[in-house]
């Protein structure tokens, strides 16, 4: 073997080695974080999770609000990448405890009957007006002294939680969103697939509850999202007592 022939060969077998570190490394990092998104979501590989949505009012069959159905797609794709299985359930069929699968609660505690238990049990800080009859507070969300009022295609809010039910390292969490209106169901979901690294990162396994704000729907739909606040500390905190001197948030 003539010496060029031999740098040849060692330079293909030195690239080989390259190209199959290059792959290992890729591979791990894949790894190390598909195992960190399932951890956050509660769904490693072939679990079974949840996805719990309110009935349409409009008959007795289970029809989704457009909305919430793209809510539901949000979701689906979340549960897929991490490689396990959902199952779509109503909320008045849903009777069973929460910690042994991932659960997603989509849709209001008017038209929810598991969120509702969910906000009571978990969110006890947190009232959300379901009066049918119209006026300013109407759908309003009632969070420690704050409310913060409906102004629909303009301001409106939904609530993005983490919770678990403290059963334990192996307990699954359910994620509520608990939105004024449908799009604002679809703004919650999709602000959690495009932030829930960061999310998993500043709060780890540990229970969250944000409020969002969706601008503009009339014009830009579900797309433009604000966090508000963290109201983690509020919303677990016993509710307080009635009060008609609570703070009112405005769209400006």
């Amino acid at each position: 073997m003539t010496e060029d022939v031999r740098n040849i060969v060692l330079g293909v077998i030195a690239a080989g080695i390259s190209a199959a570190l290059g792959w290992l490394a890729r591979t791990y990092l894949w790894k190390r974080k598909l195992r960190r998104r399932q951890a956050f979501f509660g769904l490693p590989d072939n679990s079974e999770s949840l996805l719990v949505v309110n009935r349409d009012a409009g008959g007795p069959e289970l029809t989704v609000k457009r909305h919430d159905v793209f809510a539901l797609l949000e979701l689906s794709a979340i549960i897929k990448d991490c490689g396990a299985h959902a199952q779509v359930v109503a909320h008045d069929t849903a009777q069973q405890g929460f910690g042994e699968r991932t659960e997603f609660c989509v849709g209001g505690p008017a038209s929810n009957r598991r969120m509702a238990a969910h906000m009571h049990s978990l969110l006890p800080g947190v009232r959300v007006n379901t009066d049918p009859e119209p006026g300013p507070d109407r759908g309003a969300f009632q969070i420690g002294s704050e409310r913060y009022r409906l102004e629909p295609g303009i301001t409106e809010y939904v609530l993005l939680a983490r919770l678990t039910a403290g059963q334990g390292q192996g307990s699954r969490p359910v994620f509520l969103f608990c939105g004024q209106l449908p799009v604002t169901n679809q703004a919650a979901t999709r602000y959690l697939a495009r932030h829930h690294e960061r999310l998993a990162r500043k709060h780890g396994g540990n229970a969250f509850a944000l409020l969002l704000k969706v601008v503009n729907s009339q014009a830009y739909g579900p797309d433009v999202v604000e966090l508000v606040c963290d109201v983690t500390r509020a919303a677990q905190a016993p509710a307080p007592a009635a009060t008609p001197r609570a703070s009112s948030h405005r769209a400006k």
